[in-house]
């Protein structure tokens, strides 16, 4: 009985399409329901074809050279909206995690924040309110740093340091002293660099901010990278011969007043395998970005653990002013040598610690749910976009099954008539398999596309480590740059445009950006080991003699202006 009706079915098809048109009636109905064009442009009944240049037929035609041009932007633009549509649930999972993991990111700073103004409050309660500002700052440029701008990560540490030094000593290592003069706490918060009186833990967090950071940024680069990738082929120019194609494909049986048939199979195949051919070579790149994003995250642990950092910010503050309180008789007296030309009252018998510094700090309420973690974030993530590794090399097949061709057994048209099979070869995907597209002609590679693919190249890269991504790499990703060598160096002179550290300004350069680091941590240039008393010394008595000299000039100056 089924090969009854499908006989059937091809018979009034077939009969439609062969005999001579007497009437347009059926194509007006469809051309005004799709809102194909206007009405003027349609012929009142059945009439020579001899101006139209796709759809052309030896027999009568409904159609004129304007419903051509017309059936040619309804064939694109059906074909666009496909794709958009076939591709918006992989851009609604991209959208949703840069969002979702931005959001994440900056919950984090907050509760770094927080945990870290609780371990000054309960530990260290006399610096708790001084300080709070210059957590605030802290954690904003790691915000900033994490979210793209381009500051250096360890001048922003160190500047935190910094403004802890003058709190830190006034408090637990030189306390009761009463007031300060402005330039004897100035002069106390530039030691910090030079003295090293938190031992390594600024450098150390540093790092560890650097090297996660490098692995949050990348992760969101990478997303973002995506989206364009998506946006850029769902709105790819088609060339002449696929428009041409599509029409013939889609509409041209219309001239002939076949309405309600649809392609072949093998015929749609190989119409968008060709029309798709760039899109195709994206695939070997999309399914290496996909494997790169889970080798990135499977990376994002210990020292690269973003969350574990952030959180732990607070353990590396306590250590860092234990360390300082350790050896304050040492820290004490480099700094009366180094700033020995302010007065300061003798220190009073207090204690050098709050009396409840020791006490337990009682952060884990404040701990992130496990289902809200960075690592679960990424694993779901992750979990669906494999889904999507192979969304490329199969699109041109999934649009065909999706609504263009008609179903197995079913009578189709092939590009000339319905038939009950497109006899005609099928060719594979990719530009090199178009040479013996027999539907549409391929002329060569899409230059927009070959962008995306040299994007893609270099995420990829930056993603396996095997590129160390300088400032801004989001900017390099657009425009397909990148340091060839891998070479990378925080060193900065007059013409990369850095102030000096003097300068106040902040050092708009990263100094650590590997998304690779290893745990051992080895400091490198801007490390510098705690000053030895022998070279406080040295630059104590050159600072006397300095001033020695002046006392003997200075009467010269005025017996020769005297003159």
């Amino acid at each position: 009985m089924s090969s009854l009706l499908r006989c059937c079915v091809f018979l009034c098809l077939c009969g439609s399409g062969l005999g001579e048109l007497d009437t347009c009636s059926e194509v007006h109905k469809v051309f005004q329901v799709r809102q194909i064009g206007p009405n003027q442009v349609l012929p009142s009944s059945p009439r020579s074809g001899a101006d139209l240049q796709v759809c052309t037929s030896k027999s009568l035609t409904c159609c004129t050279k304007k419903m051509e041009e017309k059936y040619q932007v309804a064939a694109r633009r059906d074909v666009q909206n496909l794709l958009q549509t076939y591709s918006s649930r992989l851009k609604l999972l991209l959208s949703r995690y840069v969002a979702a993991f931005q959001e994440t990111f900056e919950v984090l700073m907050r509760q770094a924040e927080n945990h870290t103004n609780v371990v000054l409050q309960v530990s260290y309660q006399k610096i708790a309110d001084p300080a709070a500002g210059s957590v605030r700052e802290l954690f904003t440029d790691v915000g900033l740093f994490l979210l793209g701008s381009e500051l250096n990560v360890d001048e922003f540490v160190q500047r935190f340091f910094d403004a802890l030094l003058p709190l830190v000593y006034n408090h637990y290592i030189s306390p009761g002293v009463g007031d300060t003069s402005p330039g004897y706490a100035e002069c106390v918060r530039s030691l910090n660099r030079i003295i090293k009186p938190f031992g390594t833990v600024p450098d150390l967090f540093a790092d560890q901010i650097a090297t996660s950071g490098v692995s949050g940024k990348l992760l969101l680069q990478a997303l973002h990278l995506g989206i364009e990738v998506i946006n850029t082929t769902d709105h790819l120019q088609l060339s002449r011969e696929c428009r041409r194609a599509l029409l013939k494909m889609q509409y041209c049986p219309h001239c002939q007043g076949i309405t309600h048939s649809k392609p072949c199979m093998g015929y749609c195949l190989n119409v968008m395998r060709g029309c798709l051919a760039s899109m195709a070579e994206i695939d070997a790149h999309w399914r290496e970005f996909v494997r790169s994003l889970e080798g990135l995250s499977a990376r994002m642990h210990g020292a690269q653990d973003l969350e574990q950092v952030l959180l732990g910010a607070h353990t590396m503050l306590h250590d860092a002013i234990g360390h300082a309180q350790k050896n304050g008789p040492r820290l004490s007296a480099q700094v009366q040598k180094l700033c020995s030309t302010s007065i300061r009252r003798p220190a009073q018998s207090v204690s050098i610690q709050d009396a409840n510094s020791r006490v337990s700090i009682p952060l884990k309420g404040l701990n992130r749910r496990s289902d809200d973690s960075l690592s679960v974030m990424r694993k779901d993530f992750l979990k669906t976009l494999r889904t999507f590794s192979t969304f490329y090399g199969g699109l041109a097949d999934q649009m065909c099954l999706q609504g263009l061709s008609s179903g197995d057994g079913v009578p189709c048209w092939n590009g000339t008539n319905i038939v009950k099979s497109y006899t005609r070869r099928v060719v594979g995907n990719g530009i090199r398999a178009q040479s013996i597209n027999p539907e549409v002609k391929v002329k060569g590679e899409d230059p927009v596309i070959n962008q995306i693919i040299d994007k893609l190249k270099h995420i990829n890269q930056l993603l396996q480590g095997k590129s160390i991504p300088k400032l801004g790499s989001l900017d390099q990703i657009e425009t397909g740059s990148g340091d060839s060598e891998g070479h990378y160096s925080g060193d900065c002179d007059d013409e990369d445009g850095c102030a000096g550290s003097g300068g106040g300004e902040v050092n708009r350069e990263v100094s650590k950006m590997s998304p690779d680091v290893t745990s051992d941590y080895k400091h490198h240039h801007y490390h510098h080991p705690p000053a030895k008393d022998s070279e406080i010394d040295g630059k104590s008595h050159s600072l006397r003699l300095t001033g020695a000299i002046w006392v003997l000039v200075l009467p010269c100056l005025h017996m020769i202006s005297d003159l």
